[in-house]
């Protein structure tokens, strides 16, 4: 990865970056993207490399494959804060160094998503984890968008309950 000042990244070069690899990417200084270039986030306060590393590990945590990285990094973007660089900083460098203890590289080069989740699993307990776990029960699903993805229609007070709105059609049933 090349030191790219952010004013002078311009969208063709984005895409360029971007484009050009197989799975999400630092393109330049504080920025990564999707290998499609079909979203980008900036990060200030932690390295591309641990907020890839928390995308990823938002993804093995739930796994939707339905779902889009753009939904990941939204719930995952809170995490890019003064308040908690030092425990993303502590949690990344220890799951990159149980990746090296089982022969990878880092946590985001494990290819295997089983052997992914066999890290994920020896720090399941700490605090590192816990955070980031509970963090994703909320900001991801509590994302309006990826309501219809999973076919939960929202809340259904303000609309009569759920007797009248759909309670019955369950065809499986």
């Amino acid at each position: 990865m090349t030191s790219i000042d952010k004013a002078t990244l311009t969208r063709r070069e984005l895409l360029a970056r971007a484009g050009s690899a197989t799975a999400l990417v630092a393109v330049g200084a504080g920025f990564i993207a999707a290998p499609d270039a079909s979203w980008a986030m900036e990060v200030s306060n932690i390295s591309e490399h641990q907020m890839a590393t928390l995308l990823q590990m938002a993804r093995d945590i739930y796994p939707h494959d339905k779902v889009g990285d753009e939904y990941y990094a939204i719930a995952v973007k809170g995490y890019d804060s003064e308040d908690m660089k030092d425990m993303v900083a502590a949690g990344v460098t220890m799951l990159d160094e149980k990746a090296r203890a089982g022969g990878n590289a880092d946590y985001l080069t494990t290819k295997w998503e089983a052997n992914r989740v066999a890290i994920l699993r020896e720090i399941e307990d700490e605090g590192f984890f816990q955070t980031v776990r509970g963090g994703l029960v909320t900001g991801l699903y509590n994302q309006k968008a990826v309501w219809p993805i999973f076919g939960y229609e929202g809340e259904s007070y303000s609309k009569g309950g759920y007797i009248d709105r759909g309670f019955d059609d369950i065809s499986w049933l």
